[in-house]
This record gives structure tokens, C-alpha cells and sequence, in this order.
């Protein structure tokens, strides 16, 4: 299977704005970037563990790290509380979770 980021950011984008609502545009400049190096990412963590590079502790690791700096990025945005952070960034994630899963030799997201 193969991943396109834009596709990837393109759906974690939409349901990142579909969970924050009226909050979206606060958070909107900078949720798009930070979406779309998430999904750079997610693609990388799967090709290293399609690749036998990293193991299933280690990609989920990984994509703890890139998720906590995407929620850094949102929660600096004034007004949006860690609770709508979370509540998007699991959205986002939620959105490609299949396609990553299919995608890896294991469940990732």
C-alpha cells in the first residue's frame, strides 16, 4: 500500500477541524504544517518498520514523539486548552489510522 502525504495530511487536517469546531480558525495556520509533518512522519515510521528498522515498541515511540510535537505546537496557540489539543490531534490520528495499520507489518496508530 502506498501512502501519500498529502492525502494523510489532508484527512487529519479535516478531522482535526471537524473536532475543534469554532476553535479551527486559532489554530488553523498552524495545525496545516504541523499535519503535514505528522504525515511525513507516519510514512517514514512505516517504511522503517516495513524495512524490519524499527520494531513495533519503536514505531509506536516514534509516533509519540512526532504526536507531542504537534500538540506543543497547538497548545501554544492561545485559547485552546490541552483537552481540544488532545481531542484533535486523536481525531487526526484516527482519521489515517487504517491506512497506516494496513499499511505496516504491525498497528502503529
Amino acid at each position: 500500500m502506498s501512502l501519500k502525504i498529502g492525502e494523510l495530511a489532508a484527512a487529519m487536517t479535516g478531522a482535526a477541524k471537524d473536532s475543534l469546531a469554532e476553535d479551527w480558525p486559532k489554530v488553523r495556520d498552524y495545525a496545516r504544517p504541523e499535519f503535514k509533518k505528522l504525515a511525513q512522519a507516519l510514512k517514514d515510521i512505516v517504511r522503517l518498520a516495513v524495512e524490519g528498522k524499527v520494531s513495533a515498541a519503536e514505531a509506536k515511540s516514534l509516533l509519540r514523539i512526532h504526536r507531542n510535537t504537534v500538540l506543543m505546537v497547538m497548545l501554544t496557540v492561545q485559547g485552546l486548552g490541552v483537552l481540544g489539543a488532545e481531542k484533535a490531534i486523536n481525531a487526526a490520528l484516527g482519521a489515517v489510522a487504517d491506512a497506516i495499520n494496513a499499511a505496516a507489518p504491525f498497528k502503529i496508530v
